[in-house]
């Protein structure tokens, strides 16, 4: 008989991918163990504004859609189907258009997306504010996005977790891995902080301490600690209906140049600011979150200041509104940045049974779920969807 601390896939990572790995593969009748050296959602997963969705499907789906949209059709299911109340509802998102450059730019977007078969539309801020009542009247309009949603990201976390174990997975919290072993026969072992763990495959679901991880390993995994930072109103009366972002950060982006030394679609070149990124939206519980910087500053979860002040004006020239209440918290967590800005998901070369879901960047709770089938797809197979062509690690992760 087999021991407890022995299973088919042993996943590294309590986080929105380590998770919902976890359910697919239990899915499948796999045998897993997961381990988090804290909480479930106890880093990036659980401290976001917990946007979902956005563009849609499109005729020709690539991994981005598949993500994405695939993400949003789980979470739907762990709501509707399945009875867990994560507070996931889809109004659909507003993108504002500050000025006539950026009016141009997302025009031309929306007609080459609505082209390619995604559901955005353009409109007038007159037509926003027939939806979204506190929106600014003076801004030069909006792009709406159909398939845009939220939900909570700690109790959809913890949903996909206690899922995973309804169906037979192990959930270890407070287990530290402290080492990572290969076997001859291609096995693994972790050491832990309470006791040792064996598989036949090892999955790093690790997010933002993936590099650390893979040192472990002896692997360089190109993974960058990001850090992003939230601010939040007093719960008031219902004011925000709809996910709300900016198309500064989306138009400033197209014009970079594609080698600078950073992860793409940062907020800061060091201490730099070369742009303004904004989301959020107003939760259940009344509470106005919004927060959107994405600084390369390590592991440090201090909120700046500044950025919070900055980040809280271009909420309000699109939400007049949230200038008159006070921030009543702020909170900063750390996110996943591949150095080419794609997902790494998939199996690592030269080492056998050795998988990584990692690289999600800003998006990782909303891009999670979908990530985590893949992947579970994958392991239970042996073989992987064509989508994740363009995730493989053999494309980045390579020996230290």
């Amino acid at each position: 008989m087999a021991s407890e601390n022995e299973s088919d896939v042993l996943i590294i990572g309590g986080g929105i991918c380590g998770v919902t790995t976890a359910f697919h593969l239990a899915q499948h009748g796999e045998r897993v163990t997961l381990l988090e050296r804290g909480q479930l959602a106890g880093e990036a997963s659980g401290v976001n504004a917990g946007g979902l969705g956005g563009v849609g499907w499109g005729h020709i789906p690539d991994l981005q859609s598949y993500l994405t949209a695939g993400s949003f059709e789980i979470f739907k299911t762990l709501q509707l189907d399945m009875g867990y109340d994560i507070e996931f509802h889809a109004p659909g998102g507003l993108q504002a258009v500050h000025n006539a450059e950026q009016w141009n730019y997302t025009s031309n977007r929306v007609l080459k997306l609505r082209s390619e078969g995604y559901d955005v539309e353009l409109l007038t801020t007159r037509e926003a504010r027939t939806i979204e009542p506190e929106a600014s009247e003076h801004l030069a309009g909006f792009m709406y996005m159909l398939n845009r949603g939220r939900a909570n990201p700690t109790k959809a976390t913890m949903a996909f977790g206690e899922a995973a174990s309804d169906l037979g997975a192990s959930i270890k919290t407070g287990h530290d891995v402290q080492g990572l072993t290969q076997r001859q026969d291609g096995s693994w072992q972790a050491q832990t902080n309470q006791g040792e763990f064996s598989s036949k495959t090892l999955v790093l679901a690790a997010g933002a301490w993936s590099r650390p991880v893979g040192d472990l390993l002896g692997i360089k995994i190109p993974v960058a600690p990001i850090k992003g930072q939230m601010w939040a109103t007093d719960p008031v009366p219902p004011s925000i209906f709809h996910m709300i972002g900016s198309a500064e950060s989306p138009h400033d982006w197209s014009l970079q140049p594609p080698d600078t030394g950073f992860p793409p679609e940062l907020t800061h070149y060091g201490t730099q600011r070369i742009t303004r990124h904004l989301y959020g939206g107003q939760t259940r519980n009344g509470e106005i979150i919004f927060g959107g910087d994405r600084q390369l500053a390590g592991y440090d979860y201090v909120p700046d200041e500044s950025g919070i002040a900055v980040n809280r004006r271009h909420a309000a020239e699109i939400i007049p509104l949230v200038a008159k209440l006070p921030i009543s918290r702020t909170w900063a967590g750390i996110m996943p940045f591949s150095m080419d800005g794609k997902p790494i998901i998939g199996k690592v070369p030269g080492l056998e049974n050795l998988f990584l879901v990692t690289g999600l960047a800003s998006s990782g709770f909303g891009r999670g779920p979908m990530s985590g089938k893949l992947l579970a797809d994958y392991i239970h197979t042996g073989h992987p969807a064509p989508v994740l062509a363009e995730a493989d690690p053999a494309r980045c992760v390579t020996a230290n």
